[in-house]
This record gives structure tokens, C-alpha cells and sequence, in this order.
């Protein structure tokens, strides 16, 4: 009877990571020097870097990469704007100093969206709720305007006539 209680939970949650393919987060990364690395890779292609920080142990995690990789609108957009990292927070493996230095986005939960200009400069965290619809599944079009709002293009003074 036990078995059922703890052994099910554990083979449902391991197939849920399995339907969205490989493994986003890896909890022995350096995370501060791969963020270094995107930013220095964004700054040599005109991109912004998109950090998606979680772990593979969330669900809506999962969820919003697998919406991301199928949609090729937003697909398109993430790969000419972005350089996308997913920093880990899991259990042993917290990246303290990293979310320090991003001012505790965590505090919003999990997924949670931190977007640094190719300068490295923090300019904006996106609490992943208001990409929500209201059966609390990612919404296209707010996952859309979000990353629109927020690429190079749109944020840069040129763009406005300065």
C-alpha cells in the first residue's frame, strides 16, 4: 500500500520529464561562468540573454520550454533575440551567488525570467504568473508580447529617436 503512495507520485513525475524531452538544468553547471559566456555571446550577435531559472524538478518549467521549442513563431523569435539559459535552483545545487547577483529572482518562484542586456546589465524579471491564462498554463500570446517587449530592438534608444 505504501509502495503505491510513494512509488507512482515518482514514475508519473519522471515520465512528465520525459515528455518534454532532454534535460534543461544541470545542477553541476557553473552557472556564473556560462551567464558570462551568453553575455559575451549576445553581445557578439546583437542579443539579449533570457534566463529561465527553475529546475527540472518544475513542472511549469518543463512546460514552458516544451511551448517554446513547438511554437515556431515564438521558437523564431527566442533564437533571433535571445540567448537562453536555464540556471538551476535545485535542492544542493541553489546557485546562491548567482541569484544574488541577479537580485533574488526566486523570490517570484519558479519558472521565473531574468533578461540582461549584452552588457550583462539586468533589465527586467518576469514573474512567470503573468504569462498565465486562467487554467494556469502558459498563454501564447502573453509569452509572445512578453519576449517581444523585451528584445534589443524594441529597448534601444535608437528605436525611439534617441
Amino acid at each position: 500500500m505504501l509502495m503505491k503512495y510513494v512509488f507512482i507520485p515518482l514514475v508519473l513525475l519522471v515520465c512528465y520529464a520525459d515528455l518534454f524531452g532532454q534535460t534543461l538544468y544541470f545542477p553541476n553547471d557553473d552557472a556564473r561562468w556560462k551567464i558570462d559566456s551568453c553575455i559575451q555571446l549576445a553581445r557578439q550577435t546583437n542579443r539579449h540573454v533570457l534566463i529561465q531559472a527553475g529546475g527540472n524538478w518544475c513542472a511549469p518549467c518543463l512546460a514552458f520550454a516544451s511551448l517554446c521549442r513547438s511554437d515556431a513563431k515564438i521558437d523564431s523569435l527566442i533564437q533571433a533575440s535571445y540567448i537562453w539559459y536555464h540556471l538551476n535552483w535545485s535542492e544542493g545545487a541553489e546557485n546562491k551567488d548567482v541569484f544574488k547577483r541577479l537580485d533574488y529572482p526566486q523570490r517570484f518562484g519558479f519558472p521565473v525570467f531574468i533578461i540582461l542586456n549584452a552588457q550583462g546589465r539586468r533589465i527586467h524579471t518576469q514573474n512567470s504568473i503573468y504569462l498565465e491564462n486562467q487554467q494556469r498554463k502558459f498563454d501564447r500570446n502573453r509569452v509572445l508580447d512578453f519576449l517581444e517587449m523585451w528584445t534589443p530592438r524594441v529597448v534601444s534608444p535608437a528605436m525611439y529617436g534617441d
